[in-house]
């Protein structure tokens, strides 16, 4: 008889049989022409007619327009006769092509086919037969051309977008084949739209001065046009259609003084539909001069004046960034003897009371030129009132948002308009005083609240400049990783890097998510933090 098996141990009989392991094949993904272009001579190889170069705002700053020239190897016979002094203009994304995969965002240089497939065509029309200068205007603000010198994170995957772009775009150009020039505003600087540097470009480039431009029959077609969301027929029936992003390429050719259609328009010849602007320069004419020869009068009559009703006491402003508080101290206050005090200029909450105390110790008044958005602030101030035993006022600017950030862009972008070089702030400025504004009451312990209504201040050569479309629309991704994290503080200079940190690390987290920013990656970027007894710079918590 033969002896057990001990117990535990399975016959060697009852084990399963594994099979045998399958080699898995790996389907390569490059293809026969590209093994065969890697071992053509370059001698052999067809040459890329399109030649890239790099332009920047000024002298003292890196580069951040790219500009992508195409010269056909056969050259178009033009009539000398034409001198096409009427210009086509072109966004790109969305307007001309769109992704081959299908994905919002394109996923390398292939991804890419034409918008529709009369658009070629339709260019070349425009080109041959109606003497048109075309020419491609896009912003590409997810592209870095050169990073800033502080900059620690890793590059080569910014690099590589760059690269894929002048790939895709080279491609495009080449299937086009006509003579154009693709502009890449990849910085939010005067390059990007709506504002015109890519339109003087363009002018420069072609020798032909602004003046001379055919801007009747100029057009500028392109898919940012704040078209609202609607419900219209597709090919399926009834499908909801999406309102557009912003309304950037509309208002640039607004500030062109061209004509502006969508893609639907121009191409597929679709009725106009409905749009609205967040900003709409209608809404602020220049105001006339009134019969005192102030300038300040509206189509309401005369606006009123600050008047000093107390001999000393604090006057506290409570606005929004951009909302033109400094230049109504500067116009107003100044004049009737008020000292300024202001974060900006000052960096800190402590210094800001510390120079308060000494000017209302010399026996002087003083203007809290802040944002003071909620009642926690304003107290600090009220409480400072209290001691010296001096009322205290609040003056209210009930600036609209969207008109602060278009006062915030005129300012940053014009030398002129901009006394202190302000740097322009991010979208987050703004959205963290909507989070945090609760509107000023007496109750709170004010002698009066003054509500001042925005009114353009300034000759009619500034108005010139003001009265254009400016603001740019900057959201940020949902998801901010650690390089893009890093790339975003340093791509904001001075105040703007603080500015991006505060929200990130928690001084306005309701802003911060609001605006899709992953908080934890991007507090991650941050530099050396800043003492807690200095509190926040510009908007912070106390203006």
């Amino acid at each position: 008889m033969a002896p057990a098996s001990p117990k535990g141990k399975r016959k060697a009989a009852d084990a399963p049989i594994s099979p045998p392991l399958v080699k898995r094949k790996i389907q390569s993904a490059t293809t026969k022409n590209a093994v065969a272009n890697f071992f053509t001579p370059a001698s052999q190889k067809p040459k890329d007619r399109t030649t890239w170069s790099e332009r920047s705002p000024n002298d003292d700053t890196p580069a951040t327009l790219l500009v992508g020239r195409y010269e056909p190897e056969v050259k178009v016979k033009e009539d000398k006769t034409i001198k096409r002094r009427k210009i086509a203009a072109f966004d790109l994304d969305s307007t001309l092509i769109s992704t081959a995969s299908g994905k919002k965002h394109g996923s390398g240089a292939s991804d890419w086919k034409w918008w529709d497939n009369g658009v070629p065509g339709r260019l070349r029309e425009l080109y041959q037969d109606d003497g048109y200068r075309i020419v491609i205007l896009s912003n590409q603000a997810g592209l870095t051309l050169h990073f800033d010198a502080n900059y620690k994170g890793p590059k080569a995957a910014g690099q590589k977008r760059v690269g894929d772009f002048k790939q895709k775009c080279s491609a495009i150009l080449s299937n086009l084949n006509l003579p154009t020039t693709l502009y890449a505003a990849t910085g939010r600087d005067i390059y990007r739209k709506p504002r015109t540097g890519m339109w003087k470009e363009l002018c420069d480039d072609y020798d032909i001065p602004e003046d001379e431009v055919d801007l009747e029959n100029s057009i500028f077609v392109g898919d940012a046009g704040g078209r609202t969301a609607a419900l219209g027929k597709g090919p399926d029936g009834v499908a909801a259609m999406a309102k557009d992003f912003s309304c950037s390429d509309r208002n640039f050719a607004h500030n062109a003084g061209i004509r502006y259609q969508t893609p639907e328009e121009f191409f597929l010849g679709e009725k106009p539909r409905t749009f609205i602007r967040e900003f709409d320069l209608a809404d602020y004419p220049y105001a006339t001069v009134d019969a005192t020869g102030d300038g300040e009068s509206t189509s309401d009559g005369p606006r009123a004046v600050f008047e000093k009703t107390n001999d000393q006491d604090i006057v506290l402003f409570c606005g929004p960034p951009g909302a033109g508080k400094s230049t109504y101290y500067w116009k107003y206050l100044k004049p009737l003897g008020y000292r300024r005090i202001n974060q900006d200029t000052l960096k800190s909450r402590d210094k800001c009371l510390h120079t308060a105390r000494d000017h209302l110790g010399e026996g002087d008044s003083i203007a809290i030129d802040n944002t003071n958005a909620d009642p926690s602030t304003r107290s600090l101030w009220i409480d400072l009132a209290k001691k010296f035993g001096i009322p205290i006022r609040c003056v209210w600017f009930s600036t609209p948002l969207s008109l602060c950030e278009h006062n915030d862009a005129v300012r940053s972008l014009n030398t002129s308009m901009n006394p202190e070089s302000r740097q322009v702030l991010p979208k987050l400025a703004f959205n963290g005083f909507a989070s945090r504004h609760k509107a000023p009451h007496t109750k709170e312990g004010f002698q009066d609240v003054s509500e001042v209504h925005f009114q353009f201040r300034g000759s009619k050569e500034d108005y010139e400049i003001w009265g254009r479309y400016w603001a740019c629309t900057w959201r940020l991704p949902g998801y901010v990783g650690q390089d893009e994290a890093q790339n975003l503080v340093l791509s904001q200079s001075g105040s703007g890097q603080a500015m991006v940190r505060q929200w990130a690390t928690g001084l306005d987290r309701p802003a911060a998510r609001a605006s899709g920013v992953n908080l934890a990656s991007l507090a991650s970027s941050r530099g050396p933090s800043r003492g807690a007894s200095e509190g926040p710079r510009y908007p912070g918590p106390n203006g």
